[in-house]
C-alpha cells in the first residue's frame, strides 16, 4: 500500500551552514557580511506600501537599477531570490542535453544537488594539488560549464585570461561564472559577455552588499540568455521577488561610497588576518573572497571546529575527501577575528 514511495524523487540535499539561535555567538561559518547594509536600504522601507498586492513579476525597478549600475540594458539582467534561485533556473534553462555538465570537484556544493534534482548528467573535474582549476579539463565535449570565481570554499581567484580560455573552448554551450565573491578581489567576467554570447555571469547581494536576509541575486548576459531564463521563471513562479527586496535592492546601489567603505574593511581585515594565522601555524590558499580556507600543521580541522563551537565561535567544517582537514572561516569584524585568534592561541597553549 506504499507504492507511492516508488515515485518520490530522492536527492541528497544541500547542507547549509548552521544558524545558531543562542546569544553571544561569533558567527563565522556562512560568509555573511559583518556590517549592516547601506542606510539607504532602510530609508527605502518607507516606500513599501502595497504588501497586500503581488509584486511586479518583472521586478523592473530592481532590474533597471542593476542594469544601470553595470552599464547594461534591462534586457541583459535577470533577477531572482538569491543567486541560488538564479543558478537553479539557469540549470533548468541551459543544461538540457544528454552530455554532462562540467564543474570542479571542490566547489559550491549546491551544483551537484541541482544536477541530481533536475536529472542533469554531470562530471566533476578534479582541482589540482593547489586547489586550482585545470583549464584543459574543460576542453572535452560537454553540455555546459559552471564554476565559481573566486572559488568556494577555497577562495582562489582564476585570472580573467584563464576564464576566457575556458570560454574559447566551450562556445557551443552555456558557460556560467558564479561571482558571489568577486567584489572582494579580482575582475568580473562581465566584460567578456560582449565577446561571448554564451556567457552568463551570476552575482549576489548576500556577501558584499550585506543583504543575505533579503535574498537578491542576478544574472547578466546577452538578451537571448536572459529571455530564455525569464521564460522558464514565468513557467515556474512568476512572483519570485518580493516588494521589499525590489525597493531596498535598488536603493543600495545608490550608495557607492558606503559599499566601497565596507568592502575595503573586509579586505583589509582579511589581509591582516592572513598574517596572524600564518604566525599560528596555519596554511591556506591566497583567498580573494571574504573567507579563509585554512589548515593547521598540528591540529585536525574537526578538532578545532568542535573546540571553537564550545566557545560559541562558529566556523565551517566540511567532512569531505580532500578538504576534511580545512576550516572555512568567514571574515568578520576585526574584533571578531581577534576573538578567534585568541581562542586559537589559548587552545594551542593548553595542548
Amino acid at each position: 500500500m506504499s507504492s507511492w514511495r516508488d515515485n518520490v524523487r530522492k536527492v541528497e540535499p544541500y547542507t547549509p551552514g548552521e544558524q545558531p539561535k543562542e546569544e553571544g555567538v561569533i558567527k563565522l561559518n556562512t560568509n555573511e557580511n559583518p556590517y549592516p547594509p547601506s542606510p539607504k536600504a532602510m530609508e527605502a522601507v518607507s516606500q513599501i506600501k502595497n504588501l497586500r498586492k503581488y509584486p511586479d513579476p518583472a521586478a523592473v525597478k530592481l532590474t533597471e537599477a542593476i542594469a544601470s549600475y553595470h552599464g547594461l540594458s534591462k534586457e541583459e539582467v535577470f533577477v531572482g531570490v538569491g543567486s541560488d534561485d538564479v543558478l537553479a533556473i539557469a540549470f533548468m534553462t541551459f543544461f538540457n542535453s544528454d552530455k554532462p555538465v562540467f564543474f570542479p570537484d571542490i566547489t559550491y556544493s549546491f551544483y551537484p544537488v541541482w544536477a541530481e534534482l533536475f536529472e542533469i548528467p554531470y562530471e566533476k573535474k578534479a582541482l589540482d594539488q593547489e586547489f586550482k582549476i585545470r583549464i584543459k579539463d574543460y576542453a572535452g565535449e560537454n553540455g555546459g560549464v559552471v564554476f565559481p570565481n573566486p572559488n568556494a570554499p577555497t577562495g582562489i581567484l582564476m585570472p580573467l585570461d584563464e576564464v576566457e580560455e575556458i570560454l574559447k573552448g566551450n562556445q557551443d554551450v552555456v558557460v556560467i561564472v558564479d561571482e558571489a565573491y568577486i567584489d572582494f578581489g579580482g575582475t568580473s567576467a562581465l566584460e567578456l559577455t560582449r565577446k561571448y554570447e554564451n556567457l552568463l555571469v551570476v552575482q549576489t547581494y548576500s556577501k558584499s552588499r550585506s543583504m543575505a536576509g533579503l535574498r537578491i541575486g542576478y544574472a547578466m548576459g546577452n538578451k537571448d540568455l536572459i529571455r530564455a531564463m525569464n521564460d522558464v521563471k514565468y513557467s515556474y513562479n512568476s512572483y519570485t521577488m518580493n516588494e521589499p527586496s525590489i525597493l531596498m535592492g535598488a536603493a543600495v546601489l545608490e550608495d557607492e561610497e558606503y559599499f566601497q567603505e565596507t568592502r575595503k574593511k573586509i579586505i583589509d581585515t582579511r589581509e591582516w588576518f592572513k598574517e596572524e594565522m600564518k604566525g599560528l601555524g596555519f596554511t591556506f590558499p591566497d583567498s580573494k573572497a571574504n573567507f579563509l580556507f585554512a589548515s593547521h600543521e598540528k591540529f585536525a580541522a574537526e578538532e578545532l571546529f568542535e573546540a571553537a563551537k564550545e566557545k560559541k565561535i562558529y566556523v565551517r567544517y566540511f567532512d569531505q575527501p580532500r578538504i576534511n582537514d580545512y576550516l572555512r572561516i568567514t571574515i568578520g569584524t576585526k574584533e571578531e577575528m581577534e576573538a578567534l585568534l585568541d581562542f586559537f592561541r589559548e587552545y594551542f597553549k593548553e595542548k
